[in-house]
Order: C-alpha cells, then structure tokens, then sequence
C-alpha cells in the first residue's frame, strides 16, 4: 500500500513526530510512505482546503491507495477531504476509530486532530491508531456477523456520492480558485510523488496545465 501524509500550517510542527510514528508501522507493514505536505512551520504553506484537493488528485490518480490527514481539530480537513469525488475520509481520534472505520467504511483516508489531546503520550496514540489502520485485513465488519450489511452500505454510500457529484473528476477540479489548485499542487514533495506514482494521464496532464499557467 502507498500512503501519504499530509499536513497543514497549524500543524506544521508537529510533522517530525507524526511521519516517524506512522514510517514505524508501515515499515513493518512493507507499506511505502510518502510526506506531501508541510514537513515544517517554513515549508511552502498549506490550508486544510488545499489538503483535500491534493488527497483527491493522489487517489483518483491512483498514486496513493490511503490518506493520512488532519488539522488542528480534525474537522477541517475530514470536511474538504469529503468534498472531493473517490475521496472517503474517516475521523480518527483514537485507536478504535481507525480499526472501525477500517472495518465498517473500509475508506481511503482519515483525518486526525493534531491539535486536541496532543500531550504526553501523543506518540503512542498516533502508533496505535496507524497499527489499527493499516494492519490485517480491511472491510471484515465489526462485529463480525454484521459484515454483509457493512460492506453493502460502505458500497451503496460511494454510489450515492457519485450519483450527487455528476461532473466529470477534472471539471470539478476546473470549477476551484485556480490560485487553490495552483498552490496545492506546487510543493515538491507532492510532485514527487504525484508524478512518480501517477497512473492517470488525463490527471497528469492538468495538473502540468495547472503548474506551467
């Protein structure tokens, strides 16, 4: 699995601390991690808006298969992750949050509060939720025998939401500020990863459109 992590100007700070507890699991995992957002309080600057755009153009493109996000509270980034189509993000404030929703939603991405509870500790939470995210099997139903109906659900849930948003994926890219788009993806850790890992060209191509304007 390919994950990014992704942080905002609030947090900023704190990213040292969170890409070393979840680099700990997903090396045991053999998963691979990729840190696309703020790595510091100096590096180019970032919204939680500007996280959902990047989030959206990483999994639509397949260039990431999981989203590890969030904010001072959390809450800002789950809402402008979940804005975007092929995007479902989940809350996370705890350990049980992250194995539920990977095993009741079974979605692509979460958003913590990097802010709320963040004190001593704070490490040993952050390891345990991504232990619970990214360990074992996803979609197994919690508990067990009520996994047809969840997994039905999680379905019928990504159906309406695509059903709502009728657009195609780059025209709703197009209807942003621009300047939004622009600064989301002009950071070059994204780059990185976005150009090395992107499996779409339509996708790829925009986003060359977006930096070269």
């Amino acid at each position: 699995m390919k994950i990014a992590l992704m942080m905002e100007n609030s947090q900023a700070a704190k990213n040292a601390v969170v890409l070393k507890e979840l680099q700990g699991v997903a090396d045991q995992q053999g998963h691979a991690v990729f840190n696309v957002g703020m790595s510091d309080e100096q590096d180019h600057h970032l919204t939680y808006i500007h996280l959902g755009i990047i989030a959206s153009l990483l999994l639509n493109s397949k260039a990431v298969d999981f989203i590890v996000a969030g904010c001072g509270t959390g809450q800002g980034a789950l809402m402008s992750l979940n804005i975007h189509p092929g995007v479902n993000c989940g809350y996370c404030i705890d350990p049980a949050d992250a194995y539920l929703f990977a095993q009741i939603n079974n979605g692509n991405a979460l958003a913590l509060p990097f802010a709320k509870g963040f004190g001593w500790g704070a490490e040993l939470n952050l390891r345990f939720i991504f232990e619970k995210a990214f360990t074992g099997e996803k979609g197994q139903g919690y508990p067990p025998e009520r996994k047809e109906p969840q997994v039905r659900n999680a379905g019928l849930l990504n159906q309406v939401k695509a059903a709502v948003i009728k657009d195609n994926y780059l025209d709703t890219l197009r209807a942003i500020d621009p300047e939004l788009v622009k600064t989301a993806v002009s950071g070059q850790r994204f780059q990185q990863c976005f150009f090395e890992q992107c499996q779409d060209k339509n996708i790829e191509a925009f986003v060359r459109e977006v930096l070269a304007a």
